[in-house]
């Protein structure tokens, strides 16, 4: 049998469904694919690794570093250090050298009008669903850091319990220990993922990582200032697009968004890709991985906007209002 090739993981998902669609499977699926269809139909939980800011100055570096590092929050380092307290985010700064770092980042910006001082680092944030045991999602990070950064970028991560999903802060520095600094990419965003499930695997935590078109979501991701604003109640970003959503109800009025099309081109190429998957998994004699595809494709939720999205529960909440108050109508 002629030697085949792996994907390159940093071209396209390694599951493409999408180009499934268009093309079909060429040749056997690789056992790994199989693995991760199976892992996707059987709705194995989804990784999420985000990046989350990073600090433009050692003051900010600290300033994270400080909090993450809170209360009974032990911040542990790539040299296997252990720390806490008010000290420990001082110590990791003058250690990393950023103040040096801050100043040579700046340098090319200077006199640029509308350019920001290159980050000191990035804070990426590795979690997973609620219910996942923190000792291995902790493990699974350490595994994670080590293989993406050990020898080459300092980097420092802290163990969060205190939400209901456990997730770790892990803190990189942005330039190398040989002069290079992260780039990090959409493609890098979808390796990190992926190692990290694997990692998190190996640990017995079974855990998946799928682009959200390949599941069936079309839900948006939100900036994060946006994200926390609408979990604290205060997002005037939010509230100006529910009132306007109001409006389009109250008059009958919804209209058709223009993302609307390209979000059901996306979930028709992904249904076609799924279906050309199911049907070389039957060539293979996987009968019942592919009913299991086909119910999966059975089950996806209809592909809707943030604006029909916002309409329906606006719908479902004045559909409750009234139940709430149909009995005290009736006595």
């Amino acid at each position: 049998m002629p030697h085949r090739n792996p994907p390159d993981l940093n071209a396209r998902p390694f599951l493409d469904i999408a180009s499934y669609g268009r093309k079909g499977p060429s040749g056997r699926l690789l056992p790994a694919q199989v693995e991760q269809i199976a892992r996707t139909v059987r709705r194995a939980p989804e990784v999420m690794v985000k990046i989350s800011g990073g600090g433009q100055s050692a003051k900010a570096v600290a300033a994270h570093l400080k909090y993450i590092g809170r209360h009974e929050f032990e911040i542990e380092t790539d040299d296997g250090q252990r720390t806490n307290g008010k000290g420990a985010a001082k110590a990791l700064v003058e250690d990393w050298e950023l103040n040096l770092d801050a100043a040579e980042s700046r340098s090319p910006y200077r006199g640029v009008s509308g350019r920001k001082p290159a980050k000191l680092v990035h804070n990426i944030e590795l979690s997973m669903p609620a219910g996942t045991p923190a000792a291995g999602v902790l493990e699974a990070s350490r595994a994670f850091a080590r293989e993406q950064f050990a020898l080459k970028h300092r980097y420092a991560l802290v163990l969060h319990t205190d939400q209901p999903h456990p997730h770790v802060h892990l803190v990189v520095k942005a330039m190398s220990e040989q002069g290079k600094r992260i780039n990090i990419r959409k493609e890098t965003l979808r390796e990190w993922r992926r190692r990290f499930a694997s990692h998190l695997r190996v640990q017995g935590i079974a855990a998946n990582a799928t682009e959200r078109a390949v599941r069936g979501v079309t839900k948006t991701q939100k900036l994060d200032g946006i994200y926390r604003a609408m979990r604290a109640g205060r997002s005037t970003h939010m509230r100006a697009r529910v009132e306007v959503v109001a409006a389009a109800l109250r008059v009958g009025k919804m209209g058709t968004e223009p993302g609307r099309a390209r979000i059901l081109d996306t979930r028709r190429s992904v249904v076609q890709g799924w279906l050309a998957v199911g049907e070389a998994l039957r060539v293979e004699g996987r009968e019942g991985l592919a009913n299991e595809v086909g119910r999966f494709v059975m089950g996806m939720p209809p592909p809707r906007t943030e604006r029909e999205r916002m309409a329906l529960d606006l719908i479902e909440r004045i559909q409750e209002l009234r139940r709430q108050r149909q009995p005290a109508q009736t006595r």
